[in-house]
């Protein structure tokens, strides 16, 4: 959530083997559901059959995505497969709606936002957040946090492959079933962790 394309900058893949594509949030219209945001999303893809990798937010979003395309792989990082793996505080506030009285409106403040978007303090990591916090949208903010802990899905895409940190603190491994366990992996462990990723994901795509 909230992060800009520049999260996959430690991936290094064999241009020989993979060919890799961004793709950037855009504003969403108003009252536009997840499932139909990754509708329009799909439209930016212009390759057969791809694989499609996203983390966090990105990660349940490319989950929909595959609903509306065919895929050779789902590559889900530091995300939730279904609402059952939700922590109790996104349940809370679904029912709740207390996410509705989060100050959204101070996304300007880095070290609010990767609260927000990361589950960290990031007071001695301010400049390197900086550059990779790229959506500051206070309407993008409350959809993307709606849009999470109103998120339905009960079944998983077949060819998902889940990859999740062991010391996740926005989504907490507790709750987690049939993963890829990273080691003292964090939510942000696609920045930190990227050598695993290079070490990896070949395979991972490949097998």
């Amino acid at each position: 959530m909230a992060a800009s394309p520049a999260i996959f900058d430690g991936l290094k893949l064999d241009g020989f083997l993979f060919e890799l594509h961004r793709l950037d949030w855009f504003p969403p219209k108003k009252g536009i559901s997840l499932s139909e945001y990754a509708r329009e999303m799909c439209k930016k893809i212009k390759h057969p059959k791809p694989v499609l990798l996203g983390v966090s937010f990105g990660g349940m979003l490319v989950q929909e995505m595959a609903r509306h395309m065919e895929t050779k792989k789902v590559i889900a990082v530091s995300c939730v497969k279904t609402k059952h793996e939700l922590p109790k505080r996104m349940l809370f506030a679904k029912y709740t709606k207390i996410h509705k009285l989060l100050p959204t409106g101070l996304v300007n403040n880095v070290e609010l936002l990767a609260k927000y978007a990361f589950g960290e303090t990031v007071t001695k990591r301010l400049e390197l957040y900086e550059q990779y916090l790229g959506v500051r949208d206070k309407d993008y903010i409350d959809w993307s946090i709606d849009a999470i802990v109103n998120w339905e899905q009960t079944q998983f895409p077949k060819n998902l492959v889940h990859i999740h940190g062991e010391k996740d603190a926005v989504f907490p491994i507790a709750h987690i079933k049939n993963c890829i366990t990273v080691k003292n992996g964090t939510h942000t462990m696609i920045l930190h962790r990227a050598k695993w990723f290079n070490e990896n994901l070949p395979r991972l795509i490949l097998e």
